[in-house]
């Protein structure tokens, strides 16, 4: 026997999640279904629940412009031998911003 789960949620919220899932390949109830059974499988939430950081992430709030600026800095960097590892720069950023 199946279970019905109803929940309200805001319809704003409804229409950017379901646009949401259908980019994905699925929908909303689908996902809701896979939240469920994650859930089970890790005995708990299936991500990590924290509070946001309140230091400033420049990453957040950086236009389209703005960030195809920095990876054309980075492509020039890259080219005179200035970078490093992406690695240790992903480690760095998690560290910094909690993620």
């Amino acid at each position: 026997m199946a279970s019905t789960i109803q929940i309200r949620v805001d319809d704003e919220l409804k229409a950017e999640t379901d646009k949401l899932f259908k980019d994905l390949g699925t929908d909303t109830t689908t996902a809701i279904r896979m939240f469920l059974t994650q859930a089970v499988a890790h005995n708990g939430f299936p991500f990590e629940i924290k509070k946001c950081a309140t230091e400033y992430n420049p990453y957040i709030t950086m236009t389209e412009e703005e960030l195809l600026c920095r990876l054309e800095q980075s492509r020039r960097r890259a080219g005179e031998g200035r970078y490093r590892e992406a690695s240790a720069v992903a480690s760095d950023m998690r560290e910094k911003y909690e993620l």
